[in-house]
C-alpha cells in the first residue's frame, strides 16, 4: 500500500482572525476559490486572453473579461448586464443549459472569435451579438429569437446559427440574413444535436463549416419515432405536465441524416449523405478534411460495438470507409480527429491495444504509424503544430491522479517518450492557440486554489493571468490555518487492479480516537473523483466537523486502461459496490476509525451506489444519502444505458434486473434519505416514485426531501444550501460528529 501526503504548504500570511468553514460561506459570494475563470481562449491573432468571470457581487453571472498581451493588461470586454439586464430563457435554452450542467450560470456563457482577432460574437439569453474589440462599447446585436449554437465561419465571412428548428447565416459583408433549411418544424429538426446526443454523446453541435467556407454539413433529424413521455413537473405554486420525447432504453431512436448545404446561392439545395441502409443508428460527429473537399462522419451502431469513419466526396458523395473500430462492450467516442493542413493525412484516437492512443492515417484510411504507444494514454488532444512536427496531449501518464500536458512528435519517434510540459504536481487544464506556439494553464492541487498562466508550447512562464496567491486578500485566507491536508494512496481490488483513494483526517485528528467516515461515491464511468486538484468546499467541512472523508474511485472509473473500465459491462453497480465495500473494509481496519459510524453519500450515478451499497452491505454501513438516484436502468436513456448495460430490456430482462435497485432492496436496512428534484428531466423523478412505492410494500422507514421546480442539479443556490445543510444534519443524526475514544 502505497501513500502519497499531499501536505499543507506553510503560510506567510496570518489573517486577523482564522475562521472554520461555515455551509452559509461556502454557498455565498465571492468565491472561495478566488476569480472565478473559465473558458479561456488565445486569440486568432495571439494578442489577447479572453476569459468569462463572475461578478464580485454574484459568482455566477458571468462577463467576457481579456488580458491583452502587449500592454499586460486586464479588463472587462463585454458586461453581461450592459448587453441584457434582464434575461428571459427560453424553455428550449433552459433545457440545453441543464444538459450542459450550466443551470446555475447567467451571463455570457460562450464566446467565439473571428478569424483575424478583431471581432468576437456573443450570445446572451437568444440574442446573439458581434463585439469589435477595438471598440467593445458598440457591441451591434446581429440576431433575436432565441438563437441557439451561433459560429462564426472558418473565414469569417458569415455568422450561423439555429433558430426556430432551421439554420440560417448572416453574410457579414451585406448584413442579409438568409435562411439554409426550410422544412424545420414538429418533429424535424436541422443544425442540432438531439437529446441523447447532447446528454451522452458530448454533441455540442448539430452542424460543422466547410474550412473554406463553401459549404455546412449539418444533422437533421426526425424525432417523430421517439415515444412521447408525460413527466410532472412540480412546482411550489403548480404542476406543469411536459410532454418529452424520452428514448428510454430499447426505444427508437430519432432518424438522423447528414445532409450538405452549399453557401453558393445556386446551388442552396440540401444534399443528403447516404449513412447506410441500417437506420438505427448513431451520428456521433461530422467534420471536413482540410481542403474542404471531403466530409467525414462517424456512425456508431446501435449496440455501440461498432464505429465507422467514413469520407464523403463533397462534390459527387461518394463515399469511402476509412477505417472502422470494434470492441466486444462498446466503443468510446472522442473529439481527437485532427486534419493536416500541410499534408494528406489525419490524427485518431484508438484504445484497441487498451489504452487510448494516438495513431496517423492517411486520407485512404492506410495506418502510418502510432504516435503514442506504451503502458499509458492519452486524454485528448490539445493541439498541433504542424511546423514544428508536434502534437500536444493531456494526460496521466506519470500519476493516475494527476492531469499534465505533454508533446510528442507526429512522426512516431517519440511515441513511448512524450515530453512532459507542464511541471507541478497535481492538476493542468489547458488551452492551446491555433498554431500550438502558445498555452494557458490552469493549475491546482489540494493546497493551490487555481493559478492560471500563460505559457510558451515548452512550458516556459510568460506571465501570470490569475496568480491567485493565498495572501491575506484571499478569499480563502482566513479558512486557511484550519484547511486539512488531503492523502492519496492505492488499495487492490478483489482482481489485483489497483484502486486510488483520497482521504482528510478531522481536525484536531487524534490517533488513538476513533472517527466517523463520510463516504463520498460517484461510482460511474465517464468520471473520476479521486484527484490531486484544489479540494472540494464540502469535503473540507464535513472533515472539520469531525468525520473522516473517504473517495475511492472504483472499476469503471475514467482516465483508465480498458481492463479496469470494461469490468462494469452487462451488470451495472456489482464490481462498483464490491470495490467500495473493499474501501470500507480497509477503513475498519484503520485504528482511527470506528467501523460501526461509516455512512455514504451519492448523487445520481452516486445515488444509485448509495442504494445498492446499502442493500449489499448495511452491515459495514450504518447510513446512506442517495440524491436524484437511477433506480430502474429501463427509465433512463439509450445510449447510456445501452452501453453500459449492454443490452436492452427485451433483450436481456436479466441484466437490466441485476443491474437495478429493486432486485436487490430486500438487503437494505439501514437509515436512508432519499432526495429528488421534482422538475428532473435527467434521471425522471419515476425513479424516486417507483423507489417510494417499493420500500413502502417492504414497510422500510426513510426520510424524504423532495424540492418542487428543481431539475437533477438542484441547482438553485438556496436550494444547494439547503440540500447540504440536510445531508450534514442527517449523517450527524445518524453517527455523530465526534471522535470516540
Amino acid at each position: 500500500m502505497r501513500l502519497l501526503f499531499c501536505l499543507l504548504a506553510a503560510l506567510t500570511i496570518m489573517p486577523a482572525s482564522a475562521e472554520r468553514l461555515t455551509l452559509d460561506r461556502i454557498h455565498a459570494d465571492p468565491a472561495l476559490s478566488g476569480p472565478g475563470i473559465r473558458s479561456l481562449r488565445v486569440s486568432p491573432d495571439g494578442e489577447r486572453v479572453t476569459f468569462l468571470r463572475g461578478r464580485d457581487d454574484n459568482q455566477f453571472q458571468l462577463d467576457l473579461w481579456e488580458y491583452n498581451t502587449k500592454n499586460k493588461s486586464t479588463h472587462r470586454l463585454v458586461d453581461s448586464k450592459v448587453l441584457v439586464p434582464t434575461e428571459n430563457l427560453s424553455s428550449e435554452e433552459k433545457a440545453r443549459r441543464e444538459r450542459a450542467r450550466t443551470a446555475s450560470l447567467s451571463g455570457i456563457l460562450s464566446y467565439s472569435w473571428s478569424p483575424d482577432g478583431k471581432q468576437l460574437l456573443v450570445p446572451i439569453a437568444g440574442d446573439l451579438f458581434l463585439v469589435d474589440v477595438a471598440h467593445p462599447d458598440k457591441a451591434r446585436k446581429v440576431a433575436t429569437g432565441n438563437v441557439l449554437d451561433p459560429k462564426i465561419s472558418p473565414r469569417g465571412r458569415f455568422v450561423s446559427y439555429v433558430r426556430d428548428q432551421n439554420l440560417f447565416v448572416i453574410d457579414l459583408s451585406s448584413g442579409v440574413e438568409r435562411q439554409l433549411t426550410v422544412d424545420g418544424k414538429g418533429t424535424i429538426h436541422n443544425g442540432e444535436a438531439e437529446f441523447v446526443a447532447q446528454e451522452e454523446m458530448a454533441q455540442t453541435t448539430g452542424y460543422y463549416w466547410a474550412p473554406d467556407d463553401s459549404a455546412i454539413a449539418y444533422k437533421r433529424y426526425d424525432e417523430a419515432p421517439v415515444p412521447v413521455v408525460r413527466r410532472f413537473e412540480i412546482f411550489a405554486d403548480r404542476t406543469e405536465v411536459v410532454e418529452q420525447r424520452y428514448p428510454a432504453a430499447g426505444d427508437a431512436n430519432v432518424l438522423a441524416d447528414l445532409m450538405v448545404v452549399s453557401l453558393d446561392a445556386a446551388q442552396a439545395t440540401p444534399r443528403k449523405i447516404d449513412l447506410g441502409a441500417d437506420r438505427d443508428i448513431y451520428l456521433v460527429r461530422a467534420d471536413w478534411s482540410a481542403d474542404s473537399k471531403t466530409v467525414v462522419y462517424q456512425r456508431q451502431s446501435r449496440d455501440q460495438k461498432r464505429l465507422d469513419l467514413v469520407a464523403v466526396d463533397a462534390a459527387t458523395l461518394a463515399q469511402t470507409t476509412l477505417l472502422t473500430e470494434t470492441s466486444k462492450t462498446w466503443v468510446s467516442i472522442h473529439d481527437d480527429l485532427r486534419f493536416l493542413k500541410n499534408r494528406s493525412a489525419f490524427i485518431w484516437a484508438s484504445e484497441r491495444s487498451g489504452r487510448n492512443h494516438l495513431y496517423l492515417y492517411d486520407m485512404t484510411g492506410k495506418l502510418l504509424h502510432p504516435i503514442t504507444s506504451g503502458d499509458w494514454g492519452i486524454d485528448n488532444v490539445l493541439a498541433v503544430d504542424e511546423a514544428a512536427g508536434t502534437v500536444f496531449v493531456a494526460s496521466n501518464r506519470d500519476a493516475v491522479i494527476d492531469k499534465q500536458v505533454y508533446a510528442l512528435k507526429l512522426d512516431g519517434s517519440t511515441a513511448d517518450k512524450p515530453k512532459r510540459v507542464t511541471m507541478g504536481d497535481g492538476w493542468h487544464e489547458d488551452n492551446f492557440s491555433r498554431n500550438g506556439q502558445l498555452f494557458v494553464d490552469t493549475y491546482s492541487n489540494p493546497q493551490t486554489p487555481p493559478q492560471i498562466s500563460i505559457r510558451k508550447a515548452d512550458g516556459t512562464m510568460v506571465q501570470w493571468l490569475e496568480h491567485n496567491e493565498l495572501n491575506a486578500k484571499h478569499p480563502y485566507a482566513r479558512y486557511m490555518p484550519d484547511h486539512l491536508p488531503t492523502e492519496f494512496g492505492t488499495i487492490k481490488a478483489n482482481d489485483g487492479q489497483t484502486l486510488h483513494y483520497s482521504m482528510i483526517k478531522p481536525s484536531n485528528f487524534d490517533p488513538a480516537k476513533r472517527y466517523p467516515v463520510f463516504l463520498f461515491t460517484y461510482g460511474g464511468p465517464h468520471s473520476q473523483r479521486v484527484t490531486r486538484t484544489w479540494g472540494n468546499y464540502f469535503d473540507q467541512y464535513m472533515a472539520q466537523q469531525g468525520f473522516v472523508v473517504f473517495r475511492l474511485d472504483n472499476r469503471g472509473s475514467s482516465r483508465r486502461e480498458r481492463a479496469f473500465t470494461d469490468v462494469i459491462y452487462n451488470n451495472l453497480g456489482k464490481h462498483e459496490v464490491e470495490d467500495q465495500v473493499t474501501g470500507i473494509d480497509w477503513l475498519a481496519k484503520q485504528s482511527f476509525v470506528d467501523p460501526k459510524r461509516v455512512g455514504v453519500f451519492g448523487w445520481s450515478y452516486g445515488g444509485f451506489m448509495t442504494l445498492r451499497l446499502l442493500s449489499a452491505a448495511s452491515d459495514k454501513i450504518a447510513m446512506g444519502v442517495s440524491v436524484a438516484p437511477v433506480t430502474d436502468w429501463a427509465l433512463y436513456d439509450t445510449h447510456y444505458t445501452e452501453q453500459f448495460v449492454g443490452a436492452t430490456p427485451k433483450s436481456d430482462p436479466q441484466a437490466y434486473a441485476n443491474s437495478g435497485v429493486f432486485a436487490h432492496l430486500d438487503g437494505l436496512k439501514s437509515p436512508l434519505l432519499l432526495v429528488h428534484g421534482m422538475a428532473d428531466d435527467n434521471v425522471l423523478f419515476t425513479n424516486s416514485t417507483r423507489l417510494i412505492d417499493e420500500l413502502v410494500k417492504r414497510n422500510v422507514k426513510f426520510d424524504l426531501m423532495t424540492y418542487p421546480g428543481a431539475k437533477h442539479g438542484i441547482s438553485a443556490r438556496p436550494s444547494q444550501r439547503h440540500v447540504y445543510g440536510l445531508i450534514e444534519a442527517f449523517f450527524k443524526k445518524n453517527l455523530g460528529g465526534t471522535a470516540a475514544n
